[in-house]
């Protein structure tokens, strides 16, 4: 067998210093390789920040400006259990952050290959990343990303809190719009995952989850889907700590849903003091052993060939929809030849931000409350036997600018979630994504908008880049729609376009089982011209739903939404 060999970075040298050694990780966002400072000699980290070939400019510098402001919340704090910023260089315009380099594992890593955490271990991660978090917050920055990936166990014992890429200074003006807030699904606290302002007791409550987590193996919220864990977060019951050993009262006390009742900082320290080894004891003494010395991070290798055909029989009826639908007459997509899709490493699907390679997603979580006040009017869907009803909702499509025009009515479902992502799109310019979520997670609408999309972009070009969010054989059975029905309002006439996907699952943990079976799901859109702008409107159902699913779901609520003036 060929031995594996190192990524290099070939000894580049950048800023006339740093000679980059190796690749210590990669994900969606940057690579951090093993360096060496050749001025004060001495190895160091150094996070490149990957810019996608044709970004364009303004693009860039939001991207740039997101990279100073990490460097700014890590220069801005100095404390044992923190890894430490020494520089920020730029080559060729691109940001390069120089870091402590901390020889280590991260907590997922450690629970992944050893097992849940001993008491001791975890009162050592507990006050460690107790005390980070003090003298972050004292500095006025809140982490917002606290999980196990984050949390970094040395092979000498130390244990540190790394990553403030989305930190936010209290102080600093925000570079997303209001209610925007990013984080890992299963660990955001659930005002944040409900589109409630971040407080320092979001921290508190993601200290809590990564405990749970530590000491359970198991995560404290657990979805099929990453909409599913948000709604999980938002509506479900604070899972039980019994199974934390002596940190149940910590990690209890921090989970509490109620921000203002969370336990303090300080008070978690307190409690955990009597369970903290004597100085100098080595609580993770299979740390360094049990990890190879130089950790090897390849890109992930993407299946270019089709799995599922297109006339694959579908699954079971897995029940009705959630609003109990009386029968109704059927009506099929009109199928075309699977299209040829171009296959986009960079392809962002919702809260990728919440893939293997950290979330890049990533993935952003916002929104302002969904349901209006009791005494609105509501309309109930046609057909329906008993009771939910649509309920209108108000919300914005507004870019990090925060620009006028962007508010809209739609009607939904009771106890919807509304999420809030920013996308970038390979081109087409920025666009706003509005999620609109049934509790289960089954059942989602969309309100996408591209401001100031015409002038060098058609629907065609919209079309084409919803192809290429899709591998090969996950994309297929599109359809175009009659537009004559559609309200005009724009520099073209809209159109109604369908398609069915596949959404692979997910592996949980190294040699597991996926989480479950692959997601197929039937999508409608409808996608209007307004003015310059371009919005599209979708919802998404199971494939094996989907003839009740447009009927009654996608025509209803495709036809209340409107843009406000």
């Amino acid at each position: 067998m060929e031995e594996e060999r190192p990524v290099t970075g070939n000894d580049r040298l950048i800023a006339g210093r740093y000679r980059l050694r190796h690749v210590l990780g990669r994900g969606s966002m940057g690579t951090v390789w093993a360096a060496h400072d050749e001025v004060l000699r001495r190895d160091v980290a150094v996070k490149e920040i990957l810019r996608p070939g044709g970004t364009p400019g303004d693009e860039a510098e939001v991207l740039r400006e997101r990279t100073l402001r990490e460097a700014r919340s890590a220069a801005a704090l100095a404390h044992p259990n923190l890894v430490t910023l020494y520089d920020v260089v730029q080559v060729d315009g691109d940001p390069y952050v120089v870091m402590e380099l901390v020889p280590s594992s991260s907590l997922a890593e450690v629970v992944r290959q050893r097992g849940p955490l001993t008491d001791v271990q975890g009162a050592v991660v507990a006050d460690a990343v107790a005390a980070a978090l003090e003298a972050a917050h004292r500095a006025g920055i809140t982490h917002r990303d606290v999980k196990p990936g984050n949390v970094l166990v040395a092979d000498d014992g130390r244990v540190k809190l790394t990553d403030f890429g989305i930190a936010r200074n209290v102080a600093e003006a925000t570079l997303t719009s209001r209610g925007i807030t990013l984080g890992t699904p299963a660990f955001i606290a659930p005002e944040v995952a409900a589109g409630a302002a971040v407080s320092f007791a979001a921290d508190q409550w993601s200290l809590g989850a990564t405990l749970f987590a530590a000491m359970t193996g198991q995560q404290p919220y657990e979805g099929a889907n990453v909409l599913q864990t948000i709604n999980q977060v938002v509506h479900g019951e604070v899972p039980s700590a019994a199974a934390c050993g002596a940190l149940e009262p910590v990690v209890a006390g921090l989970m509490t849903k109620a921000p203002a009742e969370r336990m303090t900082l300080a008070e978690v320290r307190r409690l955990v003091r009597p369970l903290l080894p004597e100085l100098g004891t080595d609580v993770f003494p299979a740390a360094a052993s049990s990890r190879p010395p130089v950790q090897i991070v390849r890109p992930p290798l993407v299946n270019l060939k089709p799995t599922i055909p297109p006339d694959t029989p579908l699954a079971a009826d897995p029940g009705p929809l959630p609003f109990f639908l009386t029968d109704a007459p059927t009506r099929e997509l009109r199928r075309r030849p699977a299209v040829s899709v171009l296959v986009a490493l960079s392809a962002v699907v919702l809260f990728v931000i919440g893939s293997a390679s950290g979330f890049a997603l990533t993935r952003t979580v916002a929104g302002a409350p969904l349901l209006p006040p009791p005494a609105q009017t509501t309309r109930s869907l046609p057909g329906i036997t008993e009771t939910p009803s649509l309920l209108p909702t108000t919300a914005s499509a507004a870019t990090a600018k925060g620009e006028q025009g962007a508010e809209f009515t739609i009607e939904v479902g009771p106890n919807w979630t509304s999420f809030l992502e920013q996308r970038t799109n390979n081109g087409l310019g920025p666009s706003t994504v509005v999620h609109l979520v049934e509790p289960n997670g089954v059942y989602e609408v969309t309100v996408q908008r591209f401001p100031d999309y015409y002038g060098k972009n058609t629907i065609k070009d919209y079309i084409e880049l919803v192809r290429s969010r899709w591998a090969e054989g996950q994309y297929f059975a599109e359809a175009l729609d009659a537009t004559d029905v559609l309200p005009p309002g724009g520099r073209e006439s809209g159109v109604q376009y369908s398609y069915r996907t596949v959404e692979r699952a997910t592996t949980l943990a190294r040699g597991a089982a996926p989480a479950g079976p692959d997601l197929r799901r039937s999508r409608y859109s409808r996608v209007l011209p307004r003015g310059t702008d371009l919005w599209v409107v979708e919802v998404v159902v199971p494939t094996e739903q989907e003839e009740m699913g447009r009927d009654r779901l996608f025509n209803t609520i495709a036809n209340t939404f409107s843009v406000k003036d």
